[in-house]
């Protein structure tokens, strides 16, 4: 019994230092991972631009990479509903889920189910979470909200909301394309324009410039 206790020590010990060894390269693999925003917002290092422009029609549009479960996303959600409501232009969100949320890729599930009746269903439906989202723990706790907000809304909701996949393969299109571009955190904002000076897209890092931002854009392609 002492010698197996005496042989084990060295080994757990040299094992110990193998995962210390090897936690920095652990840490490094999973950098690229999206995350909420906390402190002094990063700015996203554009890899691949070409899905940043407004839809057909559209001089100016707010694009937004977002996760129902940020808090930074919740704070700012009243704000992009404002700016699309002052300026008529339009809003096109993006999901980036973020690894560790709970249920996040559940709401965002729900969502694409709302948005399957109508579009402005499914962005009331974000727009409900995102306000409620302080009192969203669970998902026992999303399904509670989820039903309470399709029966305000007169939606019967399935026993298998999403049972082939659909909506979660939507869901990963756009993960996929946020990857593409560079985005690496939540919320991540872009104003997008077309014609006249104005550039294709611009970053809104800080969010007390967002109206000054589209402003701006909104003048240059008149130009």
């Amino acid at each position: 019994m002492r010698l197996n206790l005496a042989v084990s020590f060295p080994v757990r010990l040299n094992r110990a230092r193998l995962v210390l060894a090897l936690l920095p390269a652990a840490l490094l693999f999973l950098a690229p991972a999206a995350r909420a925003q906390f402190g002094a917002p990063p700015t996203t290092q554009v890899r691949d631009a070409s899905a940043l422009k407004p839809p057909a029609g559209a001089r100016v549009a707010i694009i937004e990479f977002y996760d129902l479960e940020c808090p930074q996303c919740a704070q700012t959600n009243p704000l992009l509903i404002a700016a699309a409501n002052q300026y008529k232009i339009p809003w096109i969100r993006y999901d980036l889920i973020i690894p560790n949320h709970i249920w996040s890729r559940q709401a965002a599930i729900n969502a694409r189910f709302f948005d399957s009746k109508s579009l402005k269903l499914g962005n009331d439906y974000r727009d409900y979470v995102l306000a409620n989202q302080i009192s969203i723990e669970t998902l026992v706790d999303l399904n509670k909200w989820t039903q309470k907000f399709a029966q305000a809304h007169g939606v019967a909701l399935p026993f298998a909301i999403d049972p082939m996949g659909k909506f979660a393969a939507q869901i990963q299109a756009d993960v996929d394309l946020g990857r593409r571009i560079g985005v690496e955190h939540t919320p991540t904002i872009f104003i997008v324009a077309s014609g006249g000076h104005a550039p294709a897209y611009t970053e809104v890092v800080d969010r007390n410039r967002l109206f000054q931002t589209i402003d701006q854009l909104l003048a240059e392609t008149k130009r």
